[in-house]
């Protein structure tokens, strides 16, 4: 029973505080919206693409692990009216549950952007997306420090703890600004940064007035990737990312290798490695098939938790289709990234 009382302060500070860390995936390349904004419409291979990503964590610790969901979309628009850019709209939904007592996020956020060509080999973008979030959480099923007698918690013992609220609702805000390089149909290069919360709503399960700032604390994203055609057969991803959020920051970085199956391109092995600074190892493996891309990524922790989750800790898929307006446009398109 002691082992487990380091996750339950965790997943109490992560239930009551607003200082606790944003959702994240660790393929945030494989989830655009929510890395940034000014992602939006920023389709460097096609014309629109649909995607969706499931992360599990921490099921060797929690008996109810951490899970997160997300269905995505974006399309350009006006590519045919603005000579030199065009407009990108989209939109995600986003849905975590979290340990025994189900504190659960739901997040619907629309999302635009804008995207301006400068000269031959530059490219700059702008986006801003906004949305509802609710949070809710069945007290019910929750165990407070209180509740312990000495060897177990006990729901037979009452909690002095009241949720005043365990359902709540607000508006959140973010804005992002993306760069694009691409010299040649070898090499592409691409980096951005993101805010996000801007407004810094309010989010506490408990009334106002209690003396702790409940505002959600501004969250930072900066990122920069990369993509190199080094022969016929192979393309280089390398990717790093960045992100700080009140005192908790986190840095990704590794890349993928894309390998060519079939010699035209359509069938495409891929593998990668990424470490996350001094948390884990994060190796990934994919397949594409013509516009369908499935990836899949394992976290092993490399950190102090690991004599919890025996380095167990979290597994992860993401699926996205890439599509075309009509079934000419994909021999007309410009593409901006190297292909086979």
């Amino acid at each position: 029973m002691i082992r487990s009382l380091p996750v339950l302060v965790l997943m109490l500070l992560a239930t009551f505080y607003a200082s606790a860390q944003d959702l994240h995936f660790s393929q945030w390349f494989n989830s655009p919206l929510t890395t940034n904004p000014a992602n939006t419409g920023f389709i460097p291979q096609s014309d629109y693409r649909l995607g969706a990503n499931y992360r599990n964590q921490w099921s060797t610790i929690m008996s109810v692990p951490y899970k997160t969901m997300s269905v995505w979309g974006d399309a350009q628009f006006l590519r045919d009216r603005i000579e030199t850019g065009w407009l990108g709209i989209g939109g995600v939904v986003l849905r975590d549950v979290a340990g025994s007592g189900s504190l659960t996020s739901t997040k619907i956020y629309g999302s635009i952007a804008y995207h301006q060509m400068v000269g031959q080999a530059h490219l700059l973008s702008a986006g801003f997306n906004a949305g509802w979030v609710n949070k809710r959480v069945n007290a019910t099923d929750l165990k407070f420090p209180d509740q312990f007698d000495g060897r177990f918690f006990s729901k037979d013992i009452p909690t002095s703890v009241v949720l005043d609220n365990p359902n709540i609702n607000y508006f959140d805000v973010q804005v992002g600004l993306n760069y694009a390089f691409f010299p040649n149909e070898n090499l592409y290069v691409n980096g951005g940064f993101s805010a996000h919360h801007l407004n810094r709503a309010r989010e506490s399960f408990f009334s106002p007035g209690n003396g702790e700032d409940n505002r959600i604390p501004v969250r930072y994203i900066g990122f920069a990737n990369a993509s190199y055609k080094l022969n016929n057969d192979v393309i280089i991803n390398p990717m790093a990312y960045y992100t700080r959020q009140a005192n908790t920051s986190e840095i990704v970085a590794g890349g993928n290798v894309q390998y060519n199956l079939s010699g035209d391109g359509e069938m495409e092995l891929i593998g990668g490695l990424y470490m996350r600074l001094n948390d884990a190892i994060i190796p990934t493996v994919g397949f594409q098939w013509k516009n369908i891309r499935l990836m899949f990524s394992y976290d092993q922790t490399t950190s102090t938790l690991k004599q919890y989750n025996n380095g167990r800790g979290a597994y992860e898929f993401a699926l996205i289709h890439n599509g075309f307006y009509n079934e000419y446009n994909g021999d007309r398109r410009q593409s901006f990234c190297p292909t086979f």
